[in-house]
């Protein structure tokens, strides 16, 4: 695992974007992608929520394709929720799995949790190097 001070955004053509997630859909299908690099995708890609919220409603909270190139990763069960570093950690674990099946030669996280989440990267960190090899790039935003 790598860790970088840079803005996720810059690497969307060039590798796997993860965004952090929560597993909430609202009764008209959409994910609520409230805060955080979540927020920064829905505002890139209109359709988001929808995408989003089909794919949980099918598979639950669960790491997710949603399209090429962006990944979901869940953080929380929903957006009223603290973080849980046991979903973290599941996470971590099914993105691994996703990214040896596809393939992935560079997959960029941001610090789960550690953001508007209010976790401790240092809990954090231990999660995520039992799963990530080189191939994953994690990364927090400038001034974070």
């Amino acid at each position: 695992m790598r860790e970088t001070v840079d803005d996720i955004w810059s690497y969307l053509d060039d590798a796997v974007v993860c965004i952090t997630t929560n597993g909430h859909v609202t009764p008209s299908g959409k994910a609520v992608l409230g805060r955080g690099c979540a927020a920064q995708a829905k505002e890139r890609f209109p359709d988001l929520p929808e995408r989003l919220g089909a794919l949980i409603r099918v598979g639950g909270n669960h790491v997710q394709l949603i399209q090429d190139g962006l990944v979901s990763f869940p953080v929380e069960e929903s957006p009223w929720a603290n973080p849980d570093l046991r979903l973290i950690a599941r996470s971590a674990a099914e993105l691994r799995g996703m990214a040896d099946r596809n393939g992935w030669a560079e997959i960029v996280v941001p610090r789960p949790g550690c953001g508007g989440g209010g976790l401790n990267w240092n809990e954090v960190r231990p999660l995520l190097e039992a799963e990530f090899d080189d191939r994953f790039l994690v990364i927090s935003a400038p001034g974070i």
